[in-house]
């Protein structure tokens, strides 16, 4: 049966009603706690800008089975709790009348999520206006018979219970398995790169090349917008948040280091040894924090070095304030080289030990191919669903 045929049949010729959601349902701010008012164990979670409880109190000031949207810091996020709990000032939560299902005012917020986060003001703390939540547009199927409506919206919940149970139960099996590839794929990759037997032999990583990195950017020469990313420690392998000019940049590697394309970038502090694989988009680097390796690899594959990157023995200086991997201690870290009196052969057995590497990372992390892309099927689908469910006929739609 369609989603249409559904609703009509649900219907049984009656009509659907369309409210501002603020004038159906009460909308109700949280009240503020601070911190030292938390309880280590209390029995009611306390909300405030996430989804992640804040703490736990002694108290609750919203009923069980009760929905809720974050409206600062995760402005947006909607949420469902089956059991009480405390809503700090930046939660607004949904008092629904009797004859209003709390799980349908939900399930029907979800299908309303992209509008929702739209209307967020990106400011230093993102924020949610009351007002955008109360001006929604909200459906009531049959509002002039109660008993009815609470029956419509009792089959739309619970068809979305299931399917929401469901997806969690596939998604938990495919979990597990990619969690499976994922242990298999680092023995192998282990075994495949830290057993200096045979034709193994261990080479320090100066003896690969030189230690490399970008010449020093101060922080009166970035900007939040620009022209060229400027990767700091913070963002290295994520999402830029400052830039330079090209003016510098052009002039910067022109003189300095820089890396080749394919050069593997590694982290020198905080998250020691993360690695990401220059694809020669331009972009500049922080000094002392994010090095390269200067490989032209006659004697090591790039691809080589990012793999045994995931399990080297750093020698980490943990001296200061901030643990950090200096030039010297990257230069004596040892890999695993085969056959390294022969280069041809050297290289070789290297590509072959990428090539499977690369098929288990293919397994493992691509949100394309594999399990990660059927998870994110699995939960496409439940949304699709769940959206032709609550997706009731307006007026202007029926008449045309």
């Amino acid at each position: 049966m369609s989603a249409a045929s559904f609703l009509e049949k649900q219907l049984d010729g009656g009509e659907v009603a369309w409210k501002p959601l603020g004038e159906a349902v009460g909308i109700r701010r949280g009240r503020r706690l601070v911190r030292s008012q938390l309880d280590e164990a209390g029995p009611f979670a306390v909300f405030q800008n996430s989804m992640k409880p804040l703490g736990f109190y002694h108290e609750s000031n919203v009923e069980s089975d009760s929905a809720f949207i974050i409206c600062a810091g995760a402005a947006g996020e909607i949420g469902y709790s089956k059991s009480k709990f405390w809503a700090a000032d930046d939660v607004h939560f949904f008092d629904p009348p009797k004859w209003l299902s709390s799980k349908y005012i939900y399930y029907w917020l979800l299908t309303q999520q992209t509008k929702i986060l739209s209307q967020v003001r990106r400011a230093s703390i993102p924020r949610l206006s009351k007002s955008v939540i109360e001006s929604l547009d909200f459906p009531i199927p049959c509002p002039n018979d109660p008993e009815k409506s609470l029956a419509i919206q009792g089959e739309i919940v619970r068809i979305l219970d299931s399917f929401t149970e469901l997806t969690a139960e596939l998604t938990a099996e495919l979990t597990a398995e990619l969690t499976a590839r994922k242990a298999q794929y680092n023995h192998y990759r282990d075994r495949l790169l830290s057993h200096p037997s045979g034709n193994m032999a261990w080479k320090p990583l100066g003896w690969v090349g030189e230690v490399r990195m970008c010449k020093r950017v101060m922080k009166n020469q970035t900007s939040e917008t620009g022209d060229i990313p400027f990767f700091k420690i913070g963002t290295f392998g994520r999402e830029p948040n400052a830039y330079i000019s090209r003016k510098l940049f052009e002039d910067y590697r022109r003189k300095y280091s820089y890396p080749n394309v394919g050069d593997i970038l590694i982290s020198a502090s905080g998250t020691i040894g993360r690695a990401v694989v220059f694809d020669g988009e331009e972009a500049y680097f922080q000094d002392s924090n994010i090095v390269w390796l200067e490989n032209d690899e006659r004697k090591v594959l790039n691809k080589y070095l990012f793999y045994f990157y995931q399990i080297a023995k750093w020698h980490v200086s943990d001296g200061g304030v901030i643990k950090r991997l200096y030039n010297d201690n990257i230069k004596k870290t040892l890999v695993a080289v085969p056959y390294p009196d022969d280069p041809p052969k050297s290289l070789e057995e290297q590509a072959r030990i990428v090539a499977i590497l690369d098929k288990f990372d293919t397994l493992t992390t691509s949100i394309s191919e594999g399990l990660p892309r059927e998870i994110d099927l699995r939960e496409k689908q439940y949304a699709f669903y769940r959206d032709l469910l609550l997706n009731f006929p307006k007026l202007d739609d029926m008449a045309a």
